[in-house]
């Protein structure tokens, strides 16, 4: 069974030995991985250890960027050597601990609709959709599967905005918040339609609305800024392409959107945190509806457990949440350096396992 079955498979939950399974890496972890498997090139640690690899389909460049004045949103900051300005127009700068940054928000000075207006957001008009096409079908011919990436809504408007401003703007300017997602969501509505109509297997998203306890605001809150607008994004795929799959990603407990989220077309929930979420409880109400992606625990089964432990977890998800076959096998978060590598091979090895380990 090659990665295109098993995914299909998967989504259409029918029980399969061949689970799909991934993780990702600190460059510590990756670093220390290659060199006890004898892997010269970081490109090849998915095919060496059999993960799930499937092929990026994107908007290439048509020719230089367009030019953006967002020089002036930064004046006088320092910016240590590798600072950049990222696509959304964020400058992150690194703290040197690990992969994290600390972002500058460019609309953090901004005190009304006219000054996020004037604001050069990215746009995609300077992209093609001409070779997607070809990204899909490379990735059918080789047995793989392919998938496009949006972004955010609500974790980029307030990236562009500022965390504490963007949270008052809910509730004192909720016009500076619609303006700041609608672009977001138009943005992504364009990119979801060009995917679909490329023939793209799967599409990925998603914002962090959640803590380990509940959502970060009241349900009312999230429908009518943030669902809405992922429903006009999905709806937009899916009116192309009705099986286009859509994988959502909100770390924390997400339990009390499940039904909605499902409704507006989430066919792939990520990570499934073990530590917040009962999982037995999901697979019951949601198991024959989702496909659960995640669910090996960073925060406790793979920094602390054991090998064994570790492999134990990894079949238990198997006859559990993957009963049906709908489960794809991952780390709930990237594996950072505390975790130890046998616990990293553990987790590898028993993902490989047949079911009747």
């Amino acid at each position: 069974m090659n990665q295109r079955q098993a995914f299909e498979a998967t989504v259409r939950h029918e029980p399969h030995d061949a689970f799909l399974f991934y993780a990702k890496f600190t460059p510590d972890v990756e670093a220390r991985l290659m060199d006890r498997a004898g892997i010269r090139d970081r490109a090849d640690i998915r095919a060496a250890f059999g993960m799930f690899d499937p092929v990026p389909a994107y908007l290439r460049p048509t020719g230089p960027a367009r030019p953006r004045d967002l020089e002036r949103y930064y004046e006088g900051i320092d910016r240590p050597p590798g600072s950049r300005i990222n696509n959304l127009g964020v400058l992150c700068i690194p703290t040197g601990h690990y992969h994290f940054h600390r972002e500058v928000p460019p609309l953090r000075h901004a005190t009304c609709l006219s000054d996020l207006e004037a604001f050069p957001f990215w746009d995609l008009s300077d992209h093609t959709d001409a070779f997607m096409a070809d990204d899909v079908r490379i990735a059918r011919e080789t047995g793989r599967v392919s998938f496009c990436a949006l972004g955010s809504i609500y974790e980029g408007a307030w990236q562009l905005r500022g965390y504490e401003d963007f949270l008052s703007d809910l509730l004192l300017e909720p016009a500076m918040c619609e303006f700041l997602m609608d672009r977001l969501t138009d943005l992504w509505v364009d990119l979801a339609r060009k995917a679909a109509l490329a023939g793209v297997d799967l599409l990925t998203c998603g914002d962090d609305v959640a803590s380990q306890q509940t959502l970060m605001f009241p349900p009312e809150t999230w429908r009518h800024f943030i669902k809405s607008r992922w429903a006009r994004v999905f709806e937009a795929a899916r009116s192309v392409r009705p099986d286009i799959q859509i994988k959502y990603h909100s770390d924390g407990n997400v339990t009390e959107i499940l039904p909605e989220l499902i409704d507006i077309g989430v066919t792939i929930l990520n990570p499934v945190q073990p530590e917040c979420m009962d999982l037995a409880f999901l697979e019951r109400e949601y198991g024959h509806r989702l496909v659960f992606d995640g669910t090996i625990g960073t925060q406790t089964t793979l920094p602390f457990g054991t090998p064994a432990e570790i492999r134990e977890t990894v079949r238990l998800r198997k006859r559990t949440l993957g009963q049906n076959g709908g489960l794809v096998l991952a780390p709930t978060h990237i594996v950072e350096p505390e975790v130890p590598l046998d616990n990293v091979l553990a987790f590898l090895d028993a993902c490989r396992e047949g079911e009747e380990a």
